[in-house]
């Protein structure tokens, strides 16, 4: 068996290949919108890193996992639309999502005003990674006006940054931290 090898050099003239084979420069648009999912799902393992509970460990676990399949199917060109196709998306994933921000919001104290990111270093990278989100949410759009892209995949994104929010409140409240409201005044 020929070991993997990490450097392929085929990059060096500042292209890089998509899954099915077609070269693209290194500034395209889908490889911002995949290496941004990418950013995001390096951010979540730090924050998973900060996590206790094993319930929102294996929800950031499966969260992961799921935006690898995002960043395949980005990473993917016309030319593997049979390896595209076989990447699984649906709906429960959203449901998941939303399910457990309804669970973790009945013990958070209502929403009062916007809130500054920060207080514990799980809840600041909760916000590191839902700023990431909103720039991959950001990409993926501006890559759905040139290509097709499965609807359900800025869907999540979009969700996935609401969760990542609500995420930070329970850490907050996990970790006994004050909620540092903003204050237009200073």
């Amino acid at each position: 068996m020929k070991k993997s090898s990490v450097y392929t050099k085929t990059g060096d003239k500042g292209t890089t290949g998509l899954i099915g084979g077609t070269r693209v420069p290194k500034n395209d648009i889908r490889l911002e919108a995949y290496g941004t999912i990418d950013e995001l799902n390096s951010w979540m393992g730090v924050l998973r890193s900060y996590i206790e509970e094993k319930e929102i460990t294996d929800m950031v676990i499966s969260i992961q996992n799921q935006l690898f399949n995002i960043g395949s199917y980005l990473a993917t060109d016309d030319n593997a639309s049979d390896f595209r196709a076989n990447i699984k998306f649906d709906e429960a994933g959203i449901t998941r999502l939303e399910k457990m921000m309804d669970k973790m919001e009945e013990k958070l104290p209502p929403l009062t005003g916007f809130i500054l990111p920060g207080g514990h270093q799980a809840t600041g990278f909760c916000h590191v990674a839902r700023t990431v989100c909103r720039r991959a949410e950001r990409k993926v759009t501006e890559l759905s006006e040139q290509y097709e892209i499965n609807d359900w995949i800025i869907r999540y994104i979009n969700r996935l940054s609401d969760f990542l929010f609500v995420l930070s409140r329970h850490l907050s409240n996990y970790f006994n931290v004050n909620e540092i409201r903003w204050n237009s005044k200073l």
